[in-house]
């Protein structure tokens, strides 16, 4: 099952992959600590994802391992999906700590070695990692510069992971695509991706599970039930998971196809 992510040209399975699971396991706000995969692992959900019919796969230069395992295990199916990625935040393993850089030569810098990490020479997707400060982060130079990688043909298209409902709102008025924060306990981005759904701004959701606090079957049904959520991505370790999610979407989006699965994680 495919989606129209906006107007950006691209379509993409109502579930994604987030890869944080996959690269990092430090300064995260999941309700349980987890223990980073193996290589083998790892490579099994990345397969394993795409085999499911995944097309949209998340990660970002703050992900640790994350783009590395991305692009070591799945350059050879690169034409099968959907790949976003964020600049703008590197997380130190050294100082345990993010750091963050959003001149026009750090976004640079990040997206190269995003690039040669990933084992590609574009991405659909790139996104300012906003730290927070989403109206200061989106300053001339950022903007600037990810409308260039856009030109050049390094992103197809561009927008921000922002914190805020002033810098989503903000953002539509250049970017190509949103990902913001939406659950049960958080709706107060519902105008704002109603809004860029009408403008034809793609949409897609990050901790659509409340960083795992939520029943994932519940939390995937508030999602598919809001028509401006294009997709959500879901970070998981585990390809189970992620298959049953799938699955609740699909029930969701098509009732009359698939039989809604029992409850996952």
């Amino acid at each position: 099952m495919r989606r129209a992510l906006g107007q950006t040209g691209l379509s993409v399975s109502p579930i994604g992959l987030g890869t944080v699971k996959l690269g990092r396991t430090r300064k995260l706000r999941y309700a349980e600590p987890f223990a980073l995969p193996t290589e083998e692992e790892a490579a099994a959900v990345l397969h394993g994802a795409l085999d499911a019919g995944v097309n949209l796969i998340d990660t970002a230069a703050a992900y640790g391992l994350a783009e590395e395992r991305i692009g070591r295990h799945l350059a050879d199916r690169r034409d099968e999906f959907v790949l976003s990625t964020k600049a703008g935040e590197v997380f130190d393993e050294a100082a345990d700590r993010s750091r963050f850089d959003f001149t026009a030569a750090g976004l640079t810098a990040s997206l190269e070695r995003s690039l040669r990490a990933l084992r590609t020479d574009r991405v659909e997707a790139l996104l300012l990692h906003s730290d927070g400060r989403d109206l200061d982060v989106m300053h001339d130079d950022a903007v600037g510069r990810l409308l260039d990688f856009k030109r050049q043909g390094k992103a197809r298209c561009v927008g921000v992971s922002s914190k805020t409902v002033a810098g989503a709102e903000a953002a539509l008025k250049w970017a190509d695509l949103l990902m913001v924060a939406f659950h049960a306990d958080d709706e107060s981005h519902r105008a704002v991706i109603r809004e860029a759904d009408a403008r034809g701004v793609g949409v897609i959701v990050k901790k659509g599970l409340a960083s795992g606090r939520h029943d994932a079957s519940a939390a995937v049904r508030f999602l598919m039930g809001e028509p401006a959520v294009h997709a959500a991505v879901v970070g998981t370790r585990s390809l189970e998971h992620l298959r049953a999610n799938v699955a609740v979407a699909e029930a969701c989006l098509n009732p009359s196809a698939v039989s809604d699965p029992a409850d996952a994680d």
